[in-house]
């Protein structure tokens, strides 16, 4: 990424952050023309709380800053799987603001669904994202089921427990006044997860990635690693075509978000959904990260530089 702005006579620097530094960083970035941020949303018990108040001044002040963070909790948090669930990416998704809400209606919903995924606001590699299942050898007891729990992180195992001790956990998830949703598990999970990397409103590359965090044992092992692909790739040609014509449009409505407002560096996950009558895939979306989004295609740098260098030109003539 720094050969691509310096190919375009544009000089960058690194600002390394971390909340002990925070005076520093603010120094740093105020000089700066723009700054392209990437920090995890919440990481070994630290979040971004100090760093986002930070980012928000800077912009005040004129410095350009991609993502800026309330861009990120429009459109890069678990809510957004709420707010866009109409769109056809969309799937019956259902949002709990607090801890009793989710002890007073998860019950009922689990009992209808069977199998859902409970997630936590914001996190990164599957962490606090949950496959929650009635067990099918104790269904009657309505009350307080018996569900096997699968948490996404690296290395999760089922588990069996009551209902209830599994929400008890859940408990702090709602730290600060942060929701959960849930989502109807997504049954081809085992075929993988589609990634769409975008710059600002055009896709610049895909990735088929096999996250094993919440896959059936029984669907064996999946492929590792993922290869990074060129936006013009056949095989995605079709969700190409709905991420740039249909579904950004809608969701930037939906949400609020102005062409020159989004990131830089940005992708979205799809799962598979039902095949349709005549044997096409449909996909459903099952996030979006704006945080925290390296690795990125090396083959869209050059766009990213380019991009960054235009929108830090357009604030500075505004």
């Amino acid at each position: 990424m720094f050969a691509a702005f310096a190919a375009l006579g544009v000089a960058a620097e690194p600002v390394v952050y971390s909340d002990q530094q925070l005076e520093a960083v603010g120094e740093q970035v105020l000089e700066l023309d723009g700054v392209l941020v990437w920090v995890n949303p919440i990481e070994q018990g630290l979040d971004r709380s100090k760093l986002d108040p930070l980012l928000r001044e800077a912009a005040a002040a004129g410095v350009w800053v991609s993502a800026h963070p309330d861009v990120i909790m429009k459109m890069a948090t678990k809510k957004v799987l709420v707010d866009t669930k109409e769109m056809s990416w969309g799937t019956d998704t259902r949002l709990y603001l607090s801890a009793s809400e989710l002890r007073d209606r998860f019950p009922a919903r689990l009992l209808e669904r069977n199998a859902l995924v409970l997630k936590q606001q914001r996190g990164m590699g599957g962490d606090g994202v949950w496959k929650v299942e009635l067990d099918g050898e104790n269904t009657a007891a309505a009350g307080d089921p018996w569900v096997r729990v699968q948490h996404a992180a690296r290395d999760g195992s089922p588990e069996r427990l009551r209902l209830s001790e599994f929400l008890l956990r859940c408990g702090p998830y709602f730290t600060g006044g942060a929701p959960m949703v849930d989502q109807p598990f997504a049954e081809r999970i085992g075929e993988g997860m589609i990634r769409v990397y975008l710059t600002h409103d055009e896709v610049v590359g895909f990735a088929h990635q096999y996250p094993r965090g919440l896959v059936p044992p029984t669907q064996g092992e999946a492929p590792s690693g993922k290869v990074f692909e060129l936006p013009t790739a056949a095989a995605y040609s079709d969700l190409r075509t709905l991420m740039e014509s249909k579904w950004l449009p809608e969701m930037q409505q939906i949400l609020g978000v102005e062409t020159h407002s989004l990131p830089v560096i940005w992708d979205a996950d799809f799962l598979y959904g039902q095949k349709t009558a005549s044997g096409d895939d449909t996909y459903l979306l099952c996030e979006i990260n704006a945080s925290s989004t390296f690795a990125f295609p090396e083959h869209a740098m050059p766009a990213v530089a380019r991009a960054a260098v235009s929108r830090i030109q357009d604030r500075s003539r505004r």
